[in-house]
């Protein structure tokens, strides 16, 4: 039997509903919140992979401008997905939540072989996170209302990217409840 853990990837206020947000970042809230609360109940872990960049100085801030910076309001967790207690915390610098992080050890220390990648920029944070997912052998599933980026073309080329090279499964939110 499969141990799945969600990581939420960049669902922070900047890019959900601050100064770089768009309509469809705002949309993918609801079924995150949705599949948040099922796995918490269901005792799988819940890991928000969130930017989290140090002021003046992140080299990612010579590609999209600064964003995210550690301890302002657009660095933190949208309000209706405000991390529980028992949630996880993965500040990272970089579009991977892998990359210089804890993430593999806490993954080995919670037994998990399924990851779960929901959030924003499918084209970029989302990818990169599962490409080191894939690298480091974990299943990888992924729910088509809980994550998008930019446009429905970068989107569309995401999922098939994510199936093709990683051999995700991508698939409802309502498929991903009926596997818990």
């Amino acid at each position: 039997m499969a141990k799945y853990a969600v990581i939420v990837v960049d669902m922070l206020n900047d890019f959900i509903t601050g100064p770089i947000s768009t309509e469809r970042a705002r949309t993918i809230v609801e079924p995150n919140r949705i599949l948040l609360e099922a796995a918490r109940d269901k005792g799988y872990p819940v890991i928000y992979a969130n930017d989290c960049h140090t002021k003046d100085i992140d080299h990612e801030f010579v590609i999209w401008g600064p964003h995210a910076v550690e301890g302002t309001e657009g660095a933190e967790v949208v309000k209706e997905l405000t991390p529980q207690d028992g949630d996880y915390i993965v500040p990272k610098k970089r579009y991977s939540a892998f990359y210089e992080t804890s993430m593999t050890m806490l993954l080995k220390e919670l037994e998990v072989d399924t990851v779960i990648i929901t959030g924003w920029q499918a084209d970029c944070c989302c990818r990169h996170t599962a490409a080191d997912a894939f690298f480091r052998g974990y299943d990888i599933v992924i729910p088509k209302e809980a994550t998008d980026t930019d446009s429905e073309e970068a989107y569309q080329y995401a999922l098939g990217y994510f199936e093709k090279f990683y051999g995700a499964k991508v698939c409802s939110v309502n498929d991903v409840l009926a596997m818990f």
